[in-house]
């Protein structure tokens, strides 16, 4: 009998985290609907920004080691490596319902720039599977 208790509470639980899971996903789409990066935005207020948006931490970085926050994002697109040609009046629109690696790739993509999406605190990684939301309310 308690083995048939504990059961049915594991499958109710399994369900009412697909149910969230469904809703979270509704409500990515809508709420938070986008968060615009222009490149004459300072890496700092996008940071700050990003984290107000997601409760995740956006790093920007100028090769390897991390870029400096005083930088525009066009400013560190021309001191970067990569060969990419973007208008200054080009934007970015991320979605709580993008991957985290979908949203790293768009930022090398349209600036040229690499960028990690971490935790809050910055010092864990994201998997690049996660959405942003999921990922945001998963590290709070």
């Amino acid at each position: 009998m308690k083995k048939s208790i504990k059961l049915q509470l594991k499958k109710e639980k399994h369900e009412n985290n697909n149910i969230m899971g469904i809703i979270n996903s509704i409500f990515d789409h809508f709420e938070k609907a986008e968060f615009s990066v222009s490149p004459n935005k300072k890496l700092k207020t996008l940071s700050n920004d990003f984290e107000l948006a997601f409760g995740l931490s956006l790093v920007f970085y100028k090769g390897n080691i991390i870029a400096e926050e005083t930088l525009t994002l066009a400013a560190l697109n021309k001191k970067s490596s990569a060969n990419i040609l973007t208008k200054s009046t080009e934007e970015l629109r991320i979605r709580a319902s993008m991957k985290v690696g979908q949203v790293e790739d768009l930022f090398l993509k349209t600036f040229g720039v690499t960028v990690q999406i971490k935790s809050k605190d910055a010092k864990n990684l994201i998997d690049n599977k996660m959405t942003i939301g999921d990922s945001g309310r998963n590290t709070k």
